[in-house]
């Protein structure tokens, strides 16, 4: 489990497509890695992922096929800054709220209003999820918890505060660039738990 507070930026050093996997490796920033084990999770914006190495800060990943159709992994790049976290343990703090690094959806920014220190954000709803997207809800967007602004049919509005913009990749998006969508389980959980009810 993952918190949606970014550690930091991480780089991806080499990308090695292996016919059904796609082996990646990320140069972490300072002391990140200290005492990460081999096997250990890692959130890759947004994306839950298993450490192949310890103790480095070069950490070596490998993404399976059903994981690259369901996210923007497939998409990166070298050089390419991303969102990193490690998994929580249970003297965590919960700065944001509680996710899993299960991908729901990948969504596409429709437009971005920049401010004097400040970023909006109008991002398309992937199709079927809609229900699940409430205004003053909770959202995982490339593995940082987000409060949700306005919502419609077809898209919702996100905020971005100056220090999320300086700790994560939010503020390096642009307009029609695809982001990793998270929706909050509890919200889904709900949700889903009212339909079945109001259905018998």
């Amino acid at each position: 489990m993952f918190s949606g507070i970014v550690s930091g930026l991480g780089s991806i050093k080499s990308i090695k497509d292996k016919h059904d996997i796609l082996s990646i490796e990320i140069k972490a920033p300072k002391n990140f890695s200290k005492k990460l084990k081999k096997g250990a999770s890692v959130s890759v914006d947004g994306v839950c992922l298993t450490a192949k190495n310890s103790n480095s800060d070069i950490i070596k990943f490998d993404v399976i096929e059903e994981t690259l159709s369901r996210s923007t992994l497939g998409n990166l790049v070298k050089g390419q800054k991303v969102n990193l976290e490690r998994s929580i343990t249970s003297s965590s703090e919960i700065g944001g709220h509680l996710m899993s690094g299960h991908i729901h959806g990948v969504a596409k920014i429709i437009n971005i209003s920049a401010k004097e220190s400040s970023i909006d954000m109008k991002i398309s709803i992937p199709e079927g999820k809609g229900k699940y997207i409430l205004e003053k809800g909770y959202v995982g967007i490339n593995g940082c918890s987000l409060t949700v602004g306005k919502v419609n049919k077809a898209h919702f509005n996100i905020h971005l505060i100056p220090e999320t913009l300086k700790v994560t990749n939010l503020g390096t998006l642009e307009k029609k660039d695809k982001i990793n969508i998270e929706l909050d389980q509890n919200t889904v959980t709900i949700v889903d738990t009212v339909e079945r009810v109001l259905n018998r």
